[in-house]
């Protein structure tokens, strides 16, 4: 295993691990940190490994972070339709 699936996989369980800690904003920060994490670990591991394990992570990511993602697709749909 190469350094990047190394991070990859130590982001996933660091992901896990906060969201079984209480929150009073409902996770959001902890979100945006592991976004801001992610996306460059999703960058290097995409770099290192091949498009197919970088989307592969992606998915996960996408799969551990649905939340924000579901109002990001709102949003943007609300845009769309005025």
């Amino acid at each position: 295993m190469n350094w990047s699936l190394a991070l990859a996989c130590l982001w996933i369980i660091a992901a896990n691990v906060l969201a079984m800690i209480p929150s009073r904003d409902n996770h959001w920060r902890r979100a945006y940190v592991l976004i801001a994490l992610g996306i460059p670990i999703l960058g290097y591991v995409t770099f290192e490994n091949g498009p197919w394990w970088g989307l592969a992570l992606l998915a996960g990511g996408m799969s551990i972070l649905r939340w924000p993602l579901i109002y990001v697709l709102r949003w943007l749909r609300g845009l769309r339709q005025g």
